[in-house]
């Protein structure tokens, strides 16, 4: 199968032109096989590294909350962050669908 790195389908071997874009297939332009989506976290590219991140920020957040006698509570910061990861994942998504 032939990956068309334009919309993504999978073409016969010996197909030249996308089934479904008609975009050209070319060594430069199709590949053997689909990429892999790896590294990715609420589909966000090394969205693992982002949400790494957040963890260690909540855990930074909890110990200095505790250390200082904070009356903050962390839930709805929680909340909002995996909200905003999710959103911006399906706006990556859906800007990476158009073009």
């Amino acid at each position: 199968m032939v990956y068309c790195s334009k919309c993504g389908t999978d073409n016969e071997e010996d197909t030249k032109f996308c089934v479904k874009c008609g975009a050209e297939l070319s060594p430069e332009r199709g590949m053997r096989r689909r990429p892999e989506k790896r590294d990715e976290c609420f589909g966000l590219p090394r969205g693992g590294a982002i949400f790494g991140l957040v963890i260690g920020l909540i855990i930074i957040l909890s110990g200095l909350r505790e250390l200082l006698n904070w009356s903050i509570d962390l839930g709805p910061f929680i909340t909002i962050i995996v909200g905003i990861l999710f959103l911006a994942g399906a706006i990556y998504g859906l800007s990476r669908k158009s073009s």
